[in-house]
């Protein structure tokens, strides 16, 4: 990984090329951002570099977190993220990084909590077909036999069996998503498609771990 940025999702819009055809990008508020600590594989057993992004007021920041932001002498943040880097880190602690660390046309990697869907059955959560919907079957959208049980009398449900249960609301990585453009003046960065989350929601872009050719 070799450079990455912390930001906020704003929504989705679209844009037009110069031959009229249309874009749908989402906006992500990118940066500035704060480097707060550079770890080295020398220090703490791996290389990373450890940013915040986000105004947050010092009462509302907790003593520890306080105590961090003070020994780097940065301002209080919302959102701390740390990015590995295959590399010794090359940023400095106080550094302020901006959207301008990436171009239209690159590949990046976008991470989020994807949307809460709440409780949801086996059909809307992990694509199950239902069952007959004659009057007698009685089964129409139940999850079915639960198979073979192994483990004696009484039997038990298989750890990671598909089942009804809370929906979303889950860490979620987009790979290869193309940076439409960048406007450096208002630190926006739009990706094309969609990226998860809600809006309001923050969200990670980083460099692609898988460039292709």
């Amino acid at each position: 990984m070799a450079k990455g940025i912390l930001g906020k999702k704003i929504g989705m819009t679209q844009i037009f090329e110069a031959d009229g055809k249309m874009i749908p990008v989402t906006v992500v508020e990118a940066g500035p951002c704060l480097v707060i600590q550079n770890k080295t594989e020398e220090t703490d057993g791996y290389n990373a570099v450890q940013l915040g992004f986000g105004e947050i007021k010092e009462k509302h920041t907790s003593k520890p977190m306080k105590g961090h932001f003070d020994k780097a002498g940065v301002t209080p943040v919302k959102f701390v993220k740390e990015l590995r880097l295959s590399a010794p880190s090359e940023y400095t602690v106080g550094q302020k990084i901006s959207a301008e660390i990436f171009t239209a046309g690159e590949l990046i990697d976008a991470t989020g909590i994807s949307r809460g869907k709440g409780f949801a059955g086996t059909i809307k959560r992990h694509n199950f077909s239902r069952g007959p919907m004659a009057h007698g079957s009685k089964s129409h959208r139940e999850p079915g036999s639960m198979g073979p049980m192994h483990s004696g009398p009484g039997g038990r449900v298989i750890k990671g069996k598909k089942l009804p249960g809370r929906m979303g609301n889950a860490k979620v990585t987009v790979q290869r998503l193309t940076v439409a453009k960048v406007d450096t003046d208002r630190n926006l960065i739009l990706v094309k498609g969609s990226i998860p989350g809600a809006a309001g929601s923050f969200v990670v872009l980083r460099e692609t771990v898988k460039p292709g050719k």
